[in-house]
This record gives structure tokens, sequence and C-alpha cells, in this order.
């Protein structure tokens, strides 16, 4: 029983320790479980922290995009209502524009138009959006609102259709049967639609009429205003021609001295007279725009002294010194109308020699080179004349314009010179200007660029050395010593420099050696070919060479040469190569005698003078009366074909102005007729000096021309030009 009860104490102990272990396991599993809930519990609430998180910021992004919302909302809105506005204010514009303005969609159906366009097919046709380009085009070809000009309504609808298929579409003009003129402008825009833009320029056409009508009046008074120039040029150098050829034959006779006088007088102012005629006109081609330019290659230098040369007797009765300072490093010749740069040059060089009374006139070349063979020159004219108050310089290149005051005027001119200067050197592309003080003297001055024409001188074919070392020269006037000082230093001689000829003496006597002395004409005191005598007589052999101005001056034993003032480069260069010569060249052995050839029977040379006027045929005869000539008249042009045909004349004189034929139809009626190889040489004769005469007189197949005044030297010219090889010559050796 003991046992029994041990054994179930035991047993009991047993399931005690069994049941104890059991939930202690359960204890175990249970905290684990509670461990692992804790854990989920724990990641339930982070996720429903994190879900409710996100519901928030939902929440706060549904109300953002909600107020987004009505924002785009207004903003649409408000841009729909303002495009609503700005497409009625642009229809309100076009609606206010007088013009036809219309648009249409790429397949050309009518979009919009304003109440011009539509108004324009009122009472024809209903015009309205959806109405197609082309038919518009039909309406308007059938009820023929425009002027067709003649064409048939399909062809004008067939070519009008077309255009608009062009990319670039040009404006067309119409005109509508009430008179109106349009312009049709057509214009693909970017959308693909068509711009169409009708302008009225009725009134355009209108002025654009009156503008032609205007300028068809005003090219008709420029002709007549040329051709009442060119005729009063004929009328009036006509009887010039008589007035100053017969004082220039008178001048040729025996006459006293009184009467000396009167036909110098006669001749002086007719050819004043001419000089008048010749600026008027000169200033009508430029005012007209008439005026051309003739370039080709000239020496500048040159001309100057050829325009000094003919100054020298006026300058020489006002005892004015003409003076000439070309720069040495210069070239001469350029490129320009000689005719035009010497008329320039005498039209400053002239008013200078007028407006001075004592002193000197000095024109200057200097410059330099812009570009290959492109010079730029600055040529001035200075004087000691009476100069020009600082309130009359401004003006002093206008017209009619004199320094003078009109009250106490002394010198004489027209006062277009320096205008006519000033227009020609602009011609040129130049510009002038002047400097002056009253009282002083004054500067004028022009500045042009030319191309460079300067030949180019054989290499095979040197020239002499200059072997001269020192030289004397002798002038009164500073600037003429300068002058001349340069140019000898130029040639590598070694210059003295005396004012008078009484210094000069002085210096040779204090024993001063020079191989060459160069002494001015006329000086105060001892002129210079005293100075010459003097100086060999105290025994100086050096040679001696005179420059003097006057070209008739009486030569001289003591001078070994002369040189005409002022003194060309290129003459003094040569005068001192001559002296240079050390020994003269052998003479050539003397070649067999020729036989004398047998004489030739040569015949008078024969010529032809047509001309109408009684006058200038008397002037003519009398001036060529000392010519070895067979001289016939004819008094138009018919009488000089049939005079060409009967006469055979080596030469002709044609007068172009004649009654029932002038000049021109003769000379191409000669040249038509002439057999082939034959020329007989004409030269016109012509007292018209308009811009383009040239080219008619040329075109008729003349070949020179003379414009009257004649000149006797100019008239011997043309004879000897034109004389034949079996004719005498014309003018007497």
């Amino acid at each position: 029983m003991q046992s029994t009860i041990a054994d179930k104490l035991a047993q009991e102990r047993r399931a005690r320790l069994g049941a104890e272990r059991m939930l202690e396991q359960k204890k175990n599993e249970l905290f684990a479980a509670n461990q692992k809930l804790a854990v989920h519990a724990r990641m339930l609430s982070d996720q429903i922290v994190e879900q409710r998180q996100g519901l928030v910021r939902a929440l706060n992004e549904t109300e953002t995009l909600k107020g987004e919302n009505t924002r785009v909302k207004t903003d649409l809105e408000h841009a729909n209502s303002m495009a609503m506005i700005a497409q009625r204010r642009l229809w309100d514009a076009i609606e206010t524009i007088t013009q036809a303005f219309a648009v249409y969609d790429s397949d050309l159906r009518l979009v919009a138009a304003n109440r011009t366009y539509l108004s324009f097919f009122e009472g024809e046709v209903a015009i309205a959006p959806g109405t197609s380009y082309d038919d518009v085009l039909r309406f308007v070809a059938e009820r023929g609102m425009f002027d067709l000009q003649g064409r048939d309504p399909q062809d004008w609808h067939f070519e009008m259709s077309a255009r608009v298929r062009s990319r670039d579409i040009r404006p067309v003009e119409m005109q509508s049967h009430d008179g109106h003129w349009y312009r049709l402008n057509n214009r693909w825009g970017a959308q693909g639609d068509l711009v169409t833009y009708a302008q009225d320029i009725t009134e355009s056409i209108a002025r654009e009429d009156e503008l032609r009508e205007a300028r068809d009046k005003a090219e008709a008074a420029n002709r007549a205003k040329s051709a009442f120039l060119a005729n009063m040029s004929h009328e009036l150098r006509t009887p010039m021609n008589g007035v100053v050829g017969m004082a220039d034959l008178l001048s040729d006779t025996e006459l006293t001295e009184e009467q000396q006088l009167y036909a110098d007088t006669i001749r002086s102012s007719g050819e004043a007279l001419l000089t008048i005629i010749n600026d008027v006109l000169d200033y009508s081609k430029i005012e007209a725009e008439r005026m051309k330019l003739y370039p080709e290659p000239f020496d500048l230098e040159r001309c100057l002294h050829e325009i000094t040369v003919l100054l020298q007797p006026s300058a020489k009765d006002r005892d004015v010194k003409l003076l000439v300072d070309y720069d040495l490093f210069l070239p001469t010749r350029f490129k320009a109308d000689p005719g035009r740069m010497r008329q320039i040059l005498t039209n400053l060089l002239g008013n200078a020699v007028k407006f001075t009374q004592s002193g000197h006139v000095l024109a200057r070349v200097v410059g330099f080179e812009r570009s290959e063979a492109q010079y730029e020159l600055h040529i001035t004219i200075e004087d000691t004349g009476i100069g020009i108050a600082p309130e009359l310089l401004e003006h002093v290149f206008g017209e009619f314009n004199q320094v003078e005051v009109d009250s106490n005027r002394k010198f004489e001119g027209t006062g277009l010179g320096l205008a006519i200067t000033s227009q020609l050197v602009a011609l040129m592309g130049g510009e002038v200007w002047v400097d002056s003080a009253l009282g002083e003297g004054s500067c004028f001055g022009f500045k042009l660029t030319l191309p460079r024409c300067e030949p180019v001188t054989p290499v095979d074919a040197p020239s002499p050395p200059i072997t001269l070392r020192a030289a004397l020269v002798v002038d009164d006037l500073l600037v003429n010593r300068v002058i001349l000082e340069r140019q000898l230093q130029t040639y590598g001689l070694e210059v003295t420099l005396c004012r008078s000829g009484e210094e000069a003496l002085h210096v040779v006597q204090d024993g001063a050696q020079f191989d060459v002395v160069l002494s001015d004409h006329h000086m105060p005191n001892l002129d210079g070919s005293a100075f010459a005598q003097k100086l060999h007589a105290a025994g100086v052999e050096v040679p001696i060479l005179l420059l003097s101005s006057d070209p008739n001056a009486a030569q001289s034993e003591d001078v070994a040469g002369y040189l005409q003032k002022p003194v060309l480069r290129s003459e003094l260069f040569r005068a001192l190569q001559d002296l240079s010569k050390s020994t003269p060249m052998s003479p050539k052995p003397n070649a067999p005698p020729v036989a004398p050839a047998s004489p030739v029977s040569l015949r008078q040379m024969r010529v032809l003078a047509a001309e109408d006027n009684r006058t200038n045929q008397l002037v003519f005869a009398k001036m060529v009366k000392d010519f070895d000539i067979d001289l016939r008249f004819a008094t138009n042009g018919r009488e000089a074909i049939a005079a060409w045909r009967d006469f055979a004349p080596d030469l002709i004189f044609m007068d172009l102005s004649m009654p029932e034929m002038d000049g021109r139809e003769a000379a191409r009626a000669i040249r038509d007729a002439e057999p082939l190889g034959a020329h007989v040489p004409i030269c016109a004769l012509t007292a018209h000096a308009m811009d383009g005469d040239c080219e008619s007189i040329f075109a008729a197949g003349i070949d020179h021309y003379l414009t009257k005044p004649l000149k006797k030297i100019a008239i011997a010219e043309r004879l000897s030009a034109g004389r034949p090889d079996e004719a005498r010559p014309p003018i007497p050796e």
C-alpha cells in the first residue's frame, strides 16, 4: 500500500514535473509568440503611420491639384477671352483698312474678308466664306469687272489662276470698269493660307502720269534750251569769226600806231566776248549735267608751262612774274581730260594774274602715291594780289560772284570762272579750296586723284649723265631761286644763290668756281645780259643760261643758251646734259656723193571750203591767201558734193550749218559715194559748242573739226596734215 502510495506520489511527482516542464515550454513558446506579435504589431503600426502620412500627402496634393486646376481654368478662360478680344481687334483693324483684304485657306476657299473687299462685288455676285478663289476670278472675268486689255476672259481667268499657284507671286496692276487702278498682292502664309491685298493706286497712277508729263516737259524744255544755246552759239560765233578773223588779218597789214591800237582793241574785245560765250555755255552744260570728260594721257607740267607762257604778256604788262614749282619726285604724265584740266588751270592762273598788280603768281604741284599708279595731286595757285575779304570767301565759288563790290568794279569778268572750275573739279572727283588775306594775296587750290601715265625709259637707251658739279643761280625773286636750287640739287649740283648781278660778281671775284651760271633776264639795276657781259669781260669762262619770260629776247654771244620761263624740268635737264658733254661727238665719215634725184613736178594742193556766209568766206580766203593752195568755195552741201566730184579736192573744210543740205549730210553723202580705198580728209567748221557735237560730227564721217572763230595757225596745221605726197607744201618755209 505504501509502495502504492509511494508509486502514486512518485508518479504524481513525475507528472507534476512533466507538467511544469510543459508549462515552461509553453511559457517559452508564448513568450516567443508575444515577441513575434510585438514585432508584427510594430511593423503594422509603422505601416499604418506611413499610410496615414501618404494619405495626408495625397490629400494635400489633391488640394494643390484642385487649386492648380482652378487657376489653369481661370487662365484658360482669360486667354480665351484675350484671344477673342485680339481677334476682334484684328478684324476691327482690318475693317478700318480702306484697301481690300481677304484670307483664303489652303484649299483656296474664302475664310474671311473685310467690307472693302466684299463691297467690290456688291451688285455683281454674292461672295461669302467658303467661296473658292477660282469662282471669284471667274465672276470677275465674266462680268468684265476689270479691263482685260483685249484678252479673252477665259485666258485671263486661266492666267490669274495659274499665277497664285506659284510660290512667289508677283503683284499685278489692273484697272476696274469705273476707272480705278488696283495693285493686287497675294502671298502664301506659313499655315498654307493665301492672303490677298488689293491696293487702290489710282492717285499714285495719276501722280505718275503728272510726273511723267512734267518730266517730258522738262526734257523738252532742256532740249529747247540746248538747241537755243547751240543756235545762239552759232549765231554769235559766226559774226565773231568775221570780227576776230578780220582783226587778225588787219593786224598783219601795215598800220599806223593808232590803227594798230584800234585793230588790237577789236581783237581783244572779240576774244573777251568769246570767253564770256564759252563760260555761259560751259556753265549751262554743267547745270544740265551734260558735261562729259574724255580722259587721255597728258603732261601736267608741260600744260602748266604752256599756260604760263600764254599769260606772260598780261603778266609782263603788270610787272608780275609767273613761276612754276613742280615736285621733282612726281611724275609729269597723268590720265585726265587735258582740255578741262587746261581750262581749270587757265581760270585759276588767269584770275591770279588779273587780280595781281605786282609781285608774283606761283603754281605749285605736290602729291603722293596713294596706290599703284594712282597719285593724289595738290595743285595750288598763289599770288600777291588784292586778296579776298573774309566774308566773301565762302561765296567765291558761287555763280556770278566777284571779289569786288558792284559799285566799285575795277576788274572785268562774268563771275562764272571759279564756279565752272569748282564744278569741273567736282566732276573729276576732287575738291577745291581757297585761303586769302585781304591786301596780301590769295591761294586757290584743288585736289585730284589721277592715274599715272609716265612712259618707261628703255633700258638700252640710257640718258647721258650730268657731269656738272657747281652752279650759280642769280635771280631777284626768292621763290624762283629756291625752285631752281631744288631742281639743280636733284641733279647733284652744289648751288650758290645770289639775289642780284652785283652780288654774283662779288661771289665770282672772291674765287668761287662754277660749272654753269643760271641768270634771270630781267633784274633791277643789272639785267641778265649785262651781267653775262661783265662776267666774260672779267675773264670768267663759264657757260651762262639766261632765263627769260620774253620769247623774243635778243640773243647774245655771251650767253650759252636761253630757257623760257617758267623752266621745264626736262628742258633744264637737257640743257645741263648738253653742257656736260666735254668733247664733241666725232664727225661721221663723209658719205659717198649721191646723184641728185631728178626734180619731181608737184602740183598745188586742192582745197574745197563749203561755207554759206559771205563774211566767213572772205575771212577764210584772206587767212589762206599766202598759202600755196588751189582754193574753191561751195555755198551749201549740195554744191560741196558736186565740187567734190568735179574738183577732186585733197582736203575739204565743211561748215556744218548750211542751207539746203548741212555739212553732216554732205559728209555722209561723200563717204557713201567714195570708191573703195579712197578717203578725202574732211574738217568741219562749226560754231556749235554744246556737248555731244563731237559724237555727231565724227559719226557723219568727218575726220576733224575747228571751232569758230577760226585761227590761221589751226588752218595751217590742218593743211599740212592733209597734204598728199604729190602736192607741194601749202605753207611756205
